[in-house]
Protein backbone atom coordinates (compact mmCIF):
# COMPACT_ATOMS: atom_id res chain seq x y z
CA UNK A 1 0.00 0.00 0.00
CA UNK A 2 1.02 3.41 -0.84
CA UNK A 3 2.60 6.16 1.77
CA UNK A 4 -0.60 8.17 0.64
CA UNK A 5 -3.36 5.76 0.63
CA UNK A 6 -2.29 4.23 4.02
CA UNK A 7 -2.03 7.99 5.63
CA UNK A 8 -6.02 8.20 3.82
CA UNK A 9 -7.32 4.89 5.48
CA UNK A 10 -5.72 5.90 8.77
CA UNK A 11 -7.36 9.34 8.84
CA UNK A 12 -10.68 7.45 8.02
CA UNK A 13 -10.06 4.95 10.64
CA UNK A 14 -9.91 7.55 13.25
CA UNK A 15 -12.84 8.99 12.31
CA UNK A 16 -14.70 5.68 12.75
CA UNK A 17 -13.39 4.83 15.53
CA UNK A 18 -14.42 7.99 17.19
CA UNK A 19 -18.28 7.22 16.68
CA UNK A 20 -19.52 10.29 14.82
CA UNK A 21 -22.70 9.85 16.69
CA UNK A 22 -23.70 12.16 19.96
CA UNK A 23 -24.56 9.07 22.24
CA UNK A 24 -24.93 11.07 25.24
CA UNK A 25 -27.40 13.05 23.65
CA UNK A 26 -29.23 10.49 21.90
CA UNK A 27 -29.73 8.46 25.02
CA UNK A 28 -32.07 11.46 26.11
CA UNK A 29 -35.63 11.27 26.37
CA UNK A 30 -36.40 13.15 22.65
CA UNK A 31 -39.66 15.76 22.13
CA UNK A 32 -41.92 13.60 20.31
CA UNK A 33 -46.13 14.61 19.22
CA UNK A 34 -48.63 12.08 19.58
CA UNK A 35 -50.90 11.29 16.56
CA UNK A 36 -53.94 9.52 17.14
CA UNK A 37 -55.43 9.66 13.68
CA UNK A 38 -53.02 7.13 12.58
CA UNK A 39 -53.39 4.90 15.36
CA UNK A 40 -54.35 1.35 14.01
CA UNK A 41 -56.67 -0.34 16.59
CA UNK A 42 -54.37 -0.37 20.08
CA UNK A 43 -51.28 0.24 18.04
CA UNK A 44 -50.40 3.91 18.21
CA UNK A 45 -48.29 6.59 16.05
CA UNK A 46 -46.20 9.18 17.18
CA UNK A 47 -43.57 11.66 15.47
CA UNK A 48 -40.35 11.88 17.41
CA UNK A 49 -38.14 14.70 16.88
CA UNK A 50 -34.72 13.87 15.13
CA UNK A 51 -31.10 15.48 14.30
CA UNK A 52 -30.87 18.13 11.99
CA UNK A 53 -30.66 17.49 8.03
CA UNK A 54 -28.76 20.32 6.58
CA UNK A 55 -29.51 22.35 9.14
CA UNK A 56 -32.97 21.70 9.56
CA UNK A 57 -34.75 20.40 12.19
CA UNK A 58 -36.45 16.37 11.60
CA UNK A 59 -39.09 14.16 12.82
CA UNK A 60 -39.17 10.40 12.05
CA UNK A 61 -42.36 8.85 12.44
CA UNK A 62 -43.29 5.43 14.48
CA UNK A 63 -45.63 2.93 15.74
CA UNK A 64 -45.76 2.01 19.12
CA UNK A 65 -47.81 -0.26 21.65
CA UNK A 66 -47.85 -0.91 25.29
CA UNK A 67 -49.69 -3.79 26.44
CA UNK A 68 -51.69 -4.12 29.85
CA UNK A 69 -49.58 -5.69 32.55
CA UNK A 70 -51.94 -7.93 34.55
CA UNK A 71 -50.46 -7.57 37.86
CA UNK A 72 -49.28 -4.15 37.56
CA UNK A 73 -45.23 -4.44 36.66
CA UNK A 74 -43.16 -3.00 33.90
CA UNK A 75 -42.71 -4.85 30.63
CA UNK A 76 -39.35 -5.16 28.81
CA UNK A 77 -40.02 -3.90 25.53
CA UNK A 78 -38.45 -4.65 21.40
CA UNK A 79 -36.99 -2.01 18.84
CA UNK A 80 -38.18 -3.27 15.89
CA UNK A 81 -36.30 -1.89 12.90
CA UNK A 82 -37.38 -2.11 9.00
CA UNK A 83 -35.22 -2.79 5.86
CA UNK A 84 -35.48 -2.04 2.43
CA UNK A 85 -38.67 -0.67 0.80
CA UNK A 86 -40.35 -0.88 4.54
CA UNK A 87 -41.37 1.97 6.96
CA UNK A 88 -42.33 1.30 10.68
CA UNK A 89 -45.07 -1.54 10.66
CA UNK A 90 -47.96 -1.83 12.91
CA UNK A 91 -48.44 -5.16 12.62
CA UNK A 92 -44.91 -5.88 13.76
CA UNK A 93 -45.41 -3.58 16.85
CA UNK A 94 -48.88 -5.85 17.56
CA UNK A 95 -46.93 -8.91 17.37
CA UNK A 96 -44.54 -8.11 20.41
CA UNK A 97 -47.31 -6.51 22.01
CA UNK A 98 -49.52 -9.80 22.05
CA UNK A 99 -46.58 -11.36 23.75
CA UNK A 100 -46.34 -9.11 26.69
CA UNK A 101 -43.66 -6.49 25.41
CA UNK A 102 -43.68 -2.94 24.78
CA UNK A 103 -42.95 -2.08 21.08
CA UNK A 104 -42.03 0.54 19.21
CA UNK A 105 -41.14 0.34 14.80
CA UNK A 106 -40.10 3.61 13.53
CA UNK A 107 -38.93 4.82 10.08
CA UNK A 108 -35.88 5.31 8.85
CA UNK A 109 -36.08 6.94 5.38
CA UNK A 110 -37.91 10.37 6.03
CA UNK A 111 -41.48 9.00 5.24
CA UNK A 112 -44.58 8.27 6.97
CA UNK A 113 -45.70 4.77 6.87
CA UNK A 114 -48.91 3.56 5.30
CA UNK A 115 -49.42 0.96 8.40
CA UNK A 116 -48.57 -2.15 5.69
CA UNK A 117 -45.74 -3.16 3.60
CA UNK A 118 -46.48 -0.55 1.10
CA UNK A 119 -47.48 3.25 0.43
CA UNK A 120 -44.88 5.15 2.57
CA UNK A 121 -44.93 8.87 1.05
CA UNK A 122 -42.22 10.86 2.04
CA UNK A 123 -42.68 13.77 4.71
CA UNK A 124 -41.70 17.12 4.66
CA UNK A 125 -39.52 17.18 7.78
CA UNK A 126 -38.16 13.66 7.08
CA UNK A 127 -34.41 13.06 7.49
CA UNK A 128 -32.36 11.36 4.29
CA UNK A 129 -33.80 9.12 2.46
CA UNK A 130 -31.97 5.13 2.00
CA UNK A 131 -30.68 3.03 1.57
CA UNK A 132 -26.93 2.36 2.30
CA UNK A 133 -26.47 6.40 1.48
CA UNK A 134 -24.03 5.38 -1.38
CA UNK A 135 -24.78 8.27 -3.36
CA UNK A 136 -24.68 10.64 0.00
CA UNK A 137 -20.80 9.74 0.68
CA UNK A 138 -19.47 13.03 -0.26
CA UNK A 139 -21.70 15.45 1.76
CA UNK A 140 -20.93 16.04 5.98
CA UNK A 141 -21.35 12.44 7.43
CA UNK A 142 -24.34 14.07 9.79
CA UNK A 143 -26.04 14.74 6.88
CA UNK A 144 -25.84 10.42 5.54
CA UNK A 145 -28.21 8.27 5.64
CA UNK A 146 -26.29 6.04 8.12
CA UNK A 147 -25.88 8.92 10.57
CA UNK A 148 -30.01 9.68 10.38
CA UNK A 149 -30.63 6.00 10.47
CA UNK A 150 -28.48 4.77 13.60
CA UNK A 151 -29.68 8.13 15.22
CA UNK A 152 -33.52 7.22 14.91
CA UNK A 153 -33.01 4.12 16.30
CA UNK A 154 -31.47 5.05 19.08
CA UNK A 155 -33.72 7.86 19.71
CA UNK A 156 -36.34 5.62 19.80
CA UNK A 157 -35.02 3.18 22.12
CA UNK A 158 -34.57 6.31 24.56
CA UNK A 159 -38.19 7.20 24.27
CA UNK A 160 -39.91 3.82 24.23
CA UNK A 161 -37.79 3.09 27.26
CA UNK A 162 -38.52 6.56 29.02
CA UNK A 163 -42.97 5.20 28.63
CA UNK A 164 -45.20 4.65 31.73
CA UNK A 165 -45.19 0.56 32.19
CA UNK A 166 -41.90 0.10 30.48
CA UNK A 167 -38.57 -1.39 32.30
CA UNK A 168 -36.34 0.82 31.08
CA UNK A 169 -33.44 -1.80 31.89
CA UNK A 170 -34.59 -4.64 29.78
CA UNK A 171 -34.74 -3.61 26.43
CA UNK A 172 -34.22 -5.79 23.05
CA UNK A 173 -33.50 -5.13 19.22
CA UNK A 174 -33.88 -6.71 15.75
CA UNK A 175 -33.86 -5.77 12.42
CA UNK A 176 -34.64 -7.27 8.75
CA UNK A 177 -32.05 -6.94 5.99
CA UNK A 178 -31.12 -3.29 6.17
CA UNK A 179 -32.50 -3.02 9.18
CA UNK A 180 -30.37 -5.97 10.01
CA UNK A 181 -27.35 -3.92 9.18
CA UNK A 182 -28.34 -1.37 11.53
CA UNK A 183 -28.92 -3.21 14.61
CA UNK A 184 -25.47 -4.74 13.87
CA UNK A 185 -24.09 -0.52 14.17
CA UNK A 186 -26.56 -0.17 17.09
CA UNK A 187 -25.25 -3.25 18.91
CA UNK A 188 -21.97 -1.42 18.83
CA UNK A 189 -23.14 2.00 20.09
CA UNK A 190 -26.07 1.73 22.28
CA UNK A 191 -24.59 -0.29 25.16
CA UNK A 192 -28.19 -0.08 26.66
CA UNK A 193 -29.64 -2.89 25.26
CA UNK A 194 -29.81 -6.56 26.18
CA UNK A 195 -29.45 -8.14 23.14
CA UNK A 196 -29.57 -7.72 19.45
CA UNK A 197 -30.75 -9.77 16.47
CA UNK A 198 -29.81 -9.41 13.35
CA UNK A 199 -31.70 -10.23 10.22
CA UNK A 200 -30.09 -11.40 7.12
CA UNK A 201 -27.91 -8.11 8.03
CA UNK A 202 -24.19 -8.21 8.88
CA UNK A 203 -21.02 -6.69 7.99
CA UNK A 204 -18.04 -6.29 6.11
CA UNK A 205 -20.65 -5.00 2.73
CA UNK A 206 -17.58 -3.77 0.51
CA UNK A 207 -16.39 -7.29 0.65
CA UNK A 208 -18.94 -9.01 -1.78
CA UNK A 209 -22.34 -8.03 -0.67
CA UNK A 210 -25.18 -7.01 -3.53
CA UNK A 211 -24.09 -3.72 -3.73
CA UNK A 212 -20.69 -4.15 -4.78
CA UNK A 213 -21.50 -2.54 -8.26
CA UNK A 214 -22.07 0.68 -5.89
CA UNK A 215 -18.66 0.20 -4.58
CA UNK A 216 -17.01 0.21 -7.78
CA UNK A 217 -18.67 3.46 -8.89
CA UNK A 218 -17.48 5.16 -5.57
CA UNK A 219 -14.02 5.08 -6.19
CA UNK A 220 -11.26 3.25 -3.60
CA UNK A 221 -11.49 6.66 -1.38
CA UNK A 222 -15.08 6.72 -1.01
CA UNK A 223 -15.23 3.36 -0.64
CA UNK A 224 -12.82 3.46 2.01
CA UNK A 225 -14.67 6.26 3.42
CA UNK A 226 -17.90 4.28 3.64
CA UNK A 227 -16.44 1.10 5.07
CA UNK A 228 -14.76 3.28 8.06
CA UNK A 229 -17.37 5.12 8.83
CA UNK A 230 -20.63 2.95 8.20
CA UNK A 231 -19.77 -0.66 7.97
CA UNK A 232 -21.03 -2.30 10.75
CA UNK A 233 -17.46 -4.46 11.17
CA UNK A 234 -16.21 -0.71 13.00
CA UNK A 235 -18.89 -1.44 15.25
CA UNK A 236 -19.89 -4.81 15.59
CA UNK A 237 -16.29 -5.41 17.99
CA UNK A 238 -17.47 -2.67 20.61
CA UNK A 239 -20.83 -4.76 21.09
CA UNK A 240 -21.17 -6.90 24.53
CA UNK A 241 -24.84 -7.92 24.53
CA UNK A 242 -25.46 -11.36 23.53
CA UNK A 243 -26.46 -11.98 20.08
CA UNK A 244 -28.61 -13.91 18.15
CA UNK A 245 -28.03 -13.87 13.67
CA UNK A 246 -30.70 -15.16 11.79
CA UNK A 247 -30.52 -15.67 7.78
CA UNK A 248 -30.44 -18.23 5.40
CA UNK A 249 -27.63 -20.44 3.51
CA UNK A 250 -28.34 -18.94 0.06
CA UNK A 251 -28.98 -14.78 1.10
CA UNK A 252 -28.63 -12.64 -2.10
CA UNK A 253 -27.79 -9.83 -0.09
CA UNK A 254 -25.55 -11.38 2.79
CA UNK A 255 -23.38 -13.94 1.96
CA UNK A 256 -22.33 -16.35 4.67
CA UNK A 257 -18.41 -15.38 4.72
CA UNK A 258 -19.41 -12.24 5.73
CA UNK A 259 -22.21 -12.85 8.08
CA UNK A 260 -19.31 -15.46 9.83
CA UNK A 261 -16.57 -12.47 9.86
CA UNK A 262 -19.33 -10.03 11.32
CA UNK A 263 -20.57 -12.70 13.96
CA UNK A 264 -17.34 -13.51 15.30
CA UNK A 265 -16.83 -9.45 16.55
CA UNK A 266 -18.72 -8.65 19.29
CA UNK A 267 -17.84 -9.48 22.78
CA UNK A 268 -20.64 -11.29 23.83
CA UNK A 269 -22.17 -14.77 23.81
CA UNK A 270 -23.77 -15.62 19.91
CA UNK A 271 -26.42 -17.54 18.73
CA UNK A 272 -26.94 -18.89 15.11
CA UNK A 273 -30.04 -20.06 13.49
CA UNK A 274 -28.84 -20.43 10.06
CA UNK A 275 -31.69 -22.12 7.57
CA UNK A 276 -31.11 -23.56 4.43
CA UNK A 277 -32.58 -20.96 1.53
CA UNK A 278 -34.02 -19.00 4.09
CA UNK A 279 -36.39 -16.27 2.32
CA UNK A 280 -35.71 -12.75 2.33
CA UNK A 281 -38.59 -10.25 3.51
CA UNK A 282 -40.49 -8.38 5.62
CA UNK A 283 -43.63 -10.03 7.09
CA UNK A 284 -43.16 -13.70 8.86
CA UNK A 285 -40.25 -14.25 6.94
CA UNK A 286 -38.17 -11.09 8.71
CA UNK A 287 -39.97 -10.37 11.67
CA UNK A 288 -41.71 -13.56 13.39
CA UNK A 289 -38.85 -16.50 13.77
CA UNK A 290 -39.65 -17.92 16.67
CA UNK A 291 -35.75 -17.99 17.97
CA UNK A 292 -36.06 -14.43 18.06
CA UNK A 293 -39.10 -14.33 20.25
CA UNK A 294 -37.46 -17.23 22.44
CA UNK A 295 -33.86 -15.08 22.58
CA UNK A 296 -36.55 -12.02 24.25
CA UNK A 297 -37.95 -14.52 26.80
CA UNK A 298 -34.87 -16.44 27.37
CA UNK A 299 -33.11 -12.35 28.00
CA UNK A 300 -35.69 -9.99 28.87
CA UNK A 301 -38.20 -12.19 30.86
CA UNK A 302 -36.13 -14.86 32.44
CA UNK A 303 -37.55 -17.87 30.28
CA UNK A 304 -35.22 -21.03 29.04
CA UNK A 305 -32.16 -20.26 28.16
CA UNK A 306 -31.26 -20.32 24.00
CA UNK A 307 -28.86 -23.42 23.29
CA UNK A 308 -25.25 -22.69 21.97
CA UNK A 309 -23.76 -25.12 20.09
CA UNK A 310 -20.02 -25.95 18.67
CA UNK A 311 -18.51 -27.79 16.53
CA UNK A 312 -16.10 -30.19 17.32
CA UNK A 313 -12.55 -30.93 16.08
CA UNK A 314 -12.96 -32.73 12.37
CA UNK A 315 -11.33 -36.30 12.04
CA UNK A 316 -11.24 -36.97 8.45
CA UNK A 317 -14.87 -37.03 6.89
CA UNK A 318 -15.83 -37.55 10.69
CA UNK A 319 -17.33 -34.21 12.09
CA UNK A 320 -19.75 -33.89 15.73
CA UNK A 321 -21.05 -30.83 17.09
CA UNK A 322 -21.53 -30.75 20.99
CA UNK A 323 -24.37 -27.62 22.80
CA UNK A 324 -25.31 -26.43 26.12
CA UNK A 325 -28.30 -25.33 27.50
CA UNK A 326 -31.57 -24.96 25.99
CA UNK A 327 -34.04 -27.37 25.43
CA UNK A 328 -33.79 -31.00 24.45
CA UNK A 329 -32.64 -31.38 21.18
CA UNK A 330 -35.19 -34.02 19.24
CA UNK A 331 -33.40 -34.09 15.35
CA UNK A 332 -30.39 -32.44 13.90
CA UNK A 333 -28.89 -32.30 10.38
CA UNK A 334 -25.40 -32.23 8.53
CA UNK A 335 -25.91 -29.64 6.01
CA UNK A 336 -23.28 -29.41 3.49
CA UNK A 337 -22.09 -28.00 -0.22
CA UNK A 338 -19.94 -29.73 -2.25
CA UNK A 339 -20.57 -26.37 -4.36
CA UNK A 340 -17.75 -23.63 -4.91
CA UNK A 341 -18.29 -20.38 -6.09
CA UNK A 342 -20.68 -17.64 -5.26
CA UNK A 343 -22.57 -18.11 -1.31
CA UNK A 344 -26.18 -17.25 -3.15
CA UNK A 345 -25.75 -19.77 -6.06
CA UNK A 346 -24.98 -23.36 -3.88
CA UNK A 347 -26.92 -25.82 -3.40
CA UNK A 348 -27.02 -26.95 0.09
CA UNK A 349 -28.29 -30.66 0.90
CA UNK A 350 -28.62 -32.42 4.34
CA UNK A 351 -27.91 -35.65 6.35
CA UNK A 352 -30.21 -36.49 9.05
CA UNK A 353 -28.60 -36.64 12.41
CA UNK A 354 -29.42 -38.31 15.89
CA UNK A 355 -28.65 -35.72 18.72
CA UNK A 356 -28.04 -37.53 22.06
CA UNK A 357 -26.33 -36.35 25.24
CA UNK A 358 -25.17 -33.28 24.22
CA UNK A 359 -23.65 -34.42 21.24
CA UNK A 360 -24.39 -35.10 17.59
CA UNK A 361 -22.22 -36.77 15.05
CA UNK A 362 -21.97 -36.96 11.16
CA UNK A 363 -19.89 -38.14 7.99
CA UNK A 364 -19.50 -35.80 5.50
CA UNK A 365 -20.72 -36.65 1.71
CA UNK A 366 -17.23 -36.76 -0.60
CA UNK A 367 -16.49 -33.44 -2.41
CA UNK A 368 -18.13 -31.60 0.41
CA UNK A 369 -16.36 -27.78 0.60
CA UNK A 370 -18.41 -26.13 3.50
CA UNK A 371 -20.77 -28.21 6.35
CA UNK A 372 -22.33 -27.07 9.92
CA UNK A 373 -24.86 -28.50 12.04
CA UNK A 374 -28.62 -27.60 12.61
CA UNK A 375 -30.28 -28.56 16.02
CA UNK A 376 -33.97 -28.38 16.29
CA UNK A 377 -35.62 -29.03 19.56
CA UNK A 378 -39.29 -29.55 20.55
CA UNK A 379 -40.78 -26.36 19.83
CA UNK A 380 -39.27 -25.72 16.51
CA UNK A 381 -36.36 -23.92 17.31
CA UNK A 382 -33.20 -24.09 15.13
CA UNK A 383 -29.58 -23.88 16.79
CA UNK A 384 -26.72 -23.88 14.10
CA UNK A 385 -23.09 -24.02 14.64
CA UNK A 386 -20.93 -22.18 12.82
CA UNK A 387 -19.86 -23.41 9.36
CA UNK A 388 -16.51 -24.57 8.15
CA UNK A 389 -15.39 -24.28 4.71
CA UNK A 390 -12.82 -27.00 4.03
Amino acid sequence: MKLSALLCWLSLAVVASASPWPVDELKKVPVSLELPEKAVGEVKAVFIDGPDHGGKKTRFFAYYGIPKSPDGTKVPAMVLVHGGGGSAFASWVKLWVDRGYAAISMDTCGAVSGSGYKNHPRHEMGGPPGWGGFDQIGQPLEDQWTYHAVSDVILAHSWIRARDGVDSEKAGITGISWGGYLTCIVAGVDDRFKFAAPVYGCGFLTDNSAWMDAFGKMGPESKEKWRANWDPSAYLPKAEMPMLWVTGTNDFAFPMDSLQRSYRQPQGDRFLAIRPRMPHGHGAAGENPAEIHAMADAVLKGGPAMAEVVLGARNGRKVSATWTGGRKMVSAALNYTTDEGPWQKREWKEVPAAPADGRVEGELPEGTKVYYFNLQDGKGLVASTEHETL
